[in-house]
């Protein structure tokens, strides 16, 4: 039986493309499994390089300058944005655990002392309460007052007690810190000299038009900087202005819980509530109503506009993302993610709109952050 000539030919290119396909499908085997296990060996650093990157994005404007004084010394301007990196990120981090760590045992050995009495505490605030609040207590099943304060003493002198016990396994973790600090620092030198070169051979093996590519590299350069630097004027101000009325009521450790409001405001619209709204009510049954209404007035009114004020201008209008995502994404980032989502869940927003803008440019439609908008292609 004679075979016709296409039917020759068909099979013949079947088979030149089976040979062409089958090395790319296992070099591309290869590729993915290396990917993986090269992703698995480096993760326990997965920190250190987030961070790593995150600082070279920040200061790259600085080593820039820094490039124009000193135009054939990258090196050199890479040594100088990295120890202003150390002045301004590391040193004040260092100095902010330190302060943390020396008021928690001067919290312990108070109460070792019983000079902070905390059942006292909470018998205050017990006696304090009004009738409306002791009411709806019951109706939600916490009737029992004294046991609850009993419990909750107790829960916290075991905490206390637990970070004076556990020494040992609080100074690994500061060990284990302290190498990701100096890995991180030792990357973003690196970065800082060397990453526009590094970014420009890794963006020629991704599969993606020019265009598109400098657009998702600009989009996420620009979230990486707002929520960076949102995120540490927002905790500032916030943080200010809440331990001086805190001051001003008469609260102690003022600067405690500067800092304290300052790294709960990480957490968008609810941050500051965690501190104020327990201060609020602390006052309320111990200096009278009126000190309790200022701080939880001033904790919704000055605080929290603080806070909508401010992030929309440093964060949303900047990122174009919409402030109920921001909220999400951070928290949502925060479980998945630990301390790291609170940057990696704005980021990955900001990245997952402007995929989907792109895909909707090419199909006629896109999501401008403030509503779909239909164009002609």
């Amino acid at each position: 039986m004679k075979m016709n000539a296409p039917s020759v030919f068909s099979r013949l290119e079947r088979g030149r493309q089976l040979r062409i396909a089958l090395p790319n499908f296992s070099l591309g085997l290869v590729a993915v499994t290396v990917t993986a296990m090269f992703i698995w060996s480096i993760w326990a650093f997965a920190g250190a390089i987030l961070w790593s990157v995150v600082a070279a994005i920040m200061f790259s404007p600085l080593n820039d300058r820094l490039l124009k004084i000193f135009p054939r010394e990258r090196t050199v301007a890479a040594i100088l944005t990295l120890l202003v990196i150390i002045a301004m990120g590391v040193l004040p981090g260092v100095a902010l655990f330190m302060f943390l760590l020396d008021q928690a045992g001067s919290m312990y050995a108070e109460v070792q002392s019983g000079k902070l009495d905390i059942p006292a505490i909470f018998e205050r605030v017990q006696a304090g309460l009004p009738d409306w609040i002791i009411a709806a207590m019951r109706r939600t099943g916490v009737t029992d007052l004294a046991s609850l304060r009993e419990q909750l003493s107790i829960g916290l002198t075991a905490r206390l007690q637990m970070l004076a016990l556990h020494a040992m396994t609080i100074g690994q973790g500061v060990a284990s810190f302290l190498l990701s600090l100096a890995t991180m620092l030792y990357l973003t030198f690196f970065l800082v000299r060397d990453g526009r070169s590094m970014a420009t051979a890794i963006a020629s093996t991704v599969p993606l038009a020019v265009d598109d590519r400098r657009m998702l590299a600009d989009r996420f350069v620009s979230v990486v900087r707002a929520t960076v630097k949102g995120g540490v004027l927002v905790g500032a101000a916030q943080g200010f202005v809440g331990s001086g009325i805190m001051a001003l009521l008469g609260v102690p450790n003022a600067l405690l819980w500067a800092v304290v409001i300052a790294l709960c405001s990480l957490l968008p619209a609810v941050g500051t509530g965690i501190v104020w709204v327990p201060v609020s009510i602390y006052l309320f049954a111990t200096d009278g109503i009126w000190h309790g209404l200022i701080m939880a007035v001033s904790g919704l009114v000055i605080i929290g506009s603080v806070d909508n004020v401010l992030r929309p201008i440093l964060i949303g209008r900047e990122t174009n993302i919409p402030d109920f995502l921001v909220l999400v994404t951070t928290l949502g980032g925060l479980v998945a993610f630990g301390f790291n989502g609170l940057l990696i869940g704005p980021v990955l927003a900001g990245i997952f709109i402007s995929c989907w803008d792109l895909i909707g440019s090419k199909t006629g439609t896109f999501y401008n952050g403030k509503g779909r908008r239909t164009v002609n292609v």
